[in-house]
């Protein structure tokens, strides 16, 4: 019996030995934000905090331990806790004086999760990248967009300058542009979009390449682009930039920012001016004259202090005109009178919010409201119209250890008008589309994120979609990882919508009655693997592979007299192919490369299938070298492949290459000397520009740069006060 009453008793204390829970939320510790993916080492055991910054280990050992907590951009941590009772112990991590805003946190997933262990693919271009690019190109996020692989930037008019953004050799109109998670970017008011965002005014861009339909609308076919503002910090932010160019462009542009406790604001204010160039002298301009400015106040309130609501206002005002250099400089004749001018209002209204009600349950709400109008005169026409987009949104949020939840309703909407103008075709329309979304997010024991969503659409003109998606991520250890997915999207017709080649509105037919939306399917593989060298020294390779099927396409033809029909050619067009990058940082060098390979075919067609302008191979490179004395060096460049034109034949490949050299004073002053396009490759080498008279130019479709190069000096002072 003795023996018996011993061994319960060594049952007990090994049992209660054995069972000892340590739990905790991490916490930043200036937002009271929670940290994903921040790492806690309790003896030989390491392991991360979930979507919901919490972590549990159990089976401790004693009745105390001792942790460490890291995490990019905050403090290391070391501290000792009691294992006596079964309490969640909240932890908060100061910020690094010198940190960034960590990008390893992505909003496009919708459950805020860290970047390496989302099942959807999310390419980050973080705070360094946008202050490096407001040093380059101050005035617009086009050239950082066009240096990522897979992506090109595609100008579409040679006189105004527009371009739009093609994702995996798809149409620019496959591309979903939003703010802040809000799409105001479509149809009327896409275009010049990404011509009028300036990097100063942004944290970061997230961008998904391939389907992401089901998370913010059907539009997202080729990939989403998601343009994160940045938000005020406990420290007084104030910075000025000053920005001239070999090519006639002046820029100056300004961040304040500041919070406390309960109160924070920030403000961009941006002045652009570009005078007109005729860079390759055949009486045409390349670079249209234009002037714009951009305000972008934002209040914020912290309620209770966990809840955030934000109201902000943006204003773009803009300018622009080209064509032939003596009609725009108002000498004009009958042999030199062609010119278009495009005078540009933007005007937005957003709301947005975030309710935490305790560690698990959120709510946000969000809505935005934009008038664009835009005023088209040349010598042969004038246009003016208006398009008023909407969008509100309510959704919730359940994040738990395993498992998170997403769901939401949200309505979106534009209206388009026409105001008073020349003769057109097309007539006033509007779009309305009321969808809900819901999206399951488990986290398996074996190293395995699974993913699966659904969105069901209403259009108020073609019925209704179901678009479901579902992705998986499996690490295999702590180098090896893959993802895999499939995603549905669609996207409904609209004659204003971005295409490769700008056509005069005045030309557009309006659509016929028995079009019907595109629909597509869209799928994507990829393996990656990642090492760290101490310290100082990370590789990273990452190898994808997509294939999207876009179903009914609407293609854009020009008939006889220069009228532009648009309809349903059936059958359908496929992008494939593979991308591969590979990233590596040793002491002060930063090394990237990336290569796209990509073919599109357009099935619908017998013969000659592949898809104009869009090159089948594509190649990128960035290094960059820092010295311990602030210095910074840096070589970029990309080669583009072959393309065909539209008249089958094809452009010869080249390479677009730039230089930089930077130097930081005391963290106070930024010089930057930059050039742009080197070896001043342009089109105007290989061919004209347009055919016919000077009179009456019918412009070629662009394949390749035409402004040529172009060096910039810019200046960014830093007016804050020095942190403590």
């Amino acid at each position: 019996m003795r023996h018996a009453f011993l061994f319960f008793l060594l049952i007990l204390t090994f049992n209660c030995y054995s069972q000892n829970v340590f739990k905790a939320i991490v916490r930043d510790k200036i937002t009271n934000e929670l940290l994903p993916g921040a790492t806690i080492k309790i003896g030989d055991r390491v392991s991360q905090t979930n979507d919901s910054g919490k972590i549990v280990f159990y089976d401790l050992p004693g009745t105390e331990v001792n942790i460490e907590v890291t995490y990019a951009g905050y403090e290391i941590q070391r501290l000792h806790f009691l294992l006596n009772d079964t309490a969640t112990h909240i932890i908060f991590l100061p910020p690094e004086h010198n940190e960034l805003e960590s990008v390893t946190i992505v909003s496009s997933t919708r459950t805020n999760q860290r970047i390496e262990n989302s099942p959807l693919k999310v390419e980050v271009l973080g705070r360094e990248e946008m202050d490096e690019e407001n040093t380059i190109k101050p005035g617009s996020i086009a050239s950082i967009l066009g240096d990522v692989s897979g992506i090109q930037v595609q100008q579409s008019s040679a006189t105004s300058g527009n371009s739009n953004v093609r994702i995996q050799g798809l149409d620019g109109r496959y591309t979903q542009i939003l703010r802040d998670g809000m799409p105001l970017f479509e149809g009327f008011s896409g275009g010049f979009g990404i011509l009028q965002i300036p990097p100063l005014d942004l944290k970061q861009i997230e961008l998904i390449k391939g389907s992401a339909s089901t998370l913010y609308g059907g539009g997202a076919i080729g990939g989403l682009i998601n343009l994160i503002s940045k938000k005020p910090t406990y420290d007084q932010e104030a910075e000025v930039t000053l920005n001239e160019t070999t090519l006639k462009e002046s820029n100056v542009n300004t961040y304040l920012a500041k919070r406390n406790k309960h109160f924070g604001y920030n403000f961009f204010g941006g002045y652009s001016h570009q005078g007109i160039v005729d860079v390759n002298k055949d009486g045409l301009s390349d670079v249209p004259k234009n002037k714009a400015v951009i305000v972008h106040p934002r209040l914020f309130f912290y309620p209770g202090g966990k809840s955030t609501v934000s109201i902000g206002y943006t204003g773009t005002f803009e300018d622009r005109i080209g064509g032939d250099m003596l009609a725009v400089d108002g000498k004009s004749d009958a042999l030199h009178r062609y010119f278009e001018k495009d005078k540009m209002q933007r005007h937005t209204a957003d709301l947005q919010s975030q309710f935490i009600i305790n560690d698990e349950n959120h709510i946000e709400v969000k809505a935005a409201l934009s008038s664009f109008t835009r005023a088209i005169t040349t010598n042969t026409h004038y246009f003016k119209g208006r398009q008023t987009d909407y969008f509100t949104e309510l959704s919730y949020i359940l994040s738990k250890e395993k498992f998170s939840w997403v769901s939401g309703l949200n309505i979106t909407g534009d209206d388009f008008r026409i105001l008073p103008s020349g003769p057109v075709l097309i007539s006033d329309f509007s779009d309305n589309i009321i969808g809900a979304f819901s999206q399951f997010t488990a986290n398996l024991k074996t190293n395995t994120t699974l993913e699966a969503g659904l969105r069901a659409d209403h259009h108020n003109t073609y019925g209704n979609f179901l678009l479901p998606r579902i992705a998986l991520f499996h690490r295999f250890d702590e180098h090896w990882a893959t993802r895999w997915g499939i995603g549905f999207g669609y996207k409904t017709p609209n004659v204003l919508a971005p295409q490769n080649f700008d056509y005069d509105i005045e030309n557009l037919e309006p659509l016929p009655p028995n079009i019907s939306s595109e629909r597509s399917v869209g799928y994507n593989a990829e393996v990656n693997y990642k090492k760290e060298f101490g310290d100082d020294a990370s590789f990273f390779i990452n190898q994808a592979f997509f294939l999207t099927r876009l179903n009914d396409p609407i293609v854009a033809t020009r008939l006889p007299g220069g009228l532009v029909h648009f309809d349903n050619v059936g059958s359908n067009i496929t992008s494939k192919g593979f991308d591969t990058y590979v990233k590596a940082d040793l002491q002060h060098w930063e090394l990237y490369a990336g290569y796209t390979f990509t073919i599109v075919d357009r099935n619908y067609l017998q013969q000659d299938k592949f898809m104009p302008l869009t090159p089948k191979n594509r190649m990128a490179f960035v290094v960059v070298y820092e010295t311990p004395s602030d210095w910074r060096f840096g070589l970029e460049g990309s080669y583009t492949g072959k393309q065909y034109r539209y008249d089958y034949t094809k452009t010869p490949g080249y390479m677009f290459l730039a230089a930089i050299i930077a130097k930081n004073i005391h963290d106070k002053i930024n010089l930057v000397l930059n050039c742009e396009n080197v070896l001043d490759k342009r089109q105007s080498r290989y061919e004209t520009l347009y055919t016919g008279t000077i009179s009456d130019p019918q412009f070629n479709p662009l394949w390749a740069p035409i402004d040529g190069r172009v060096i910039n000096f810019s200046v960014l002072f830093n007016l804050a006060k020095p942190k403590e």
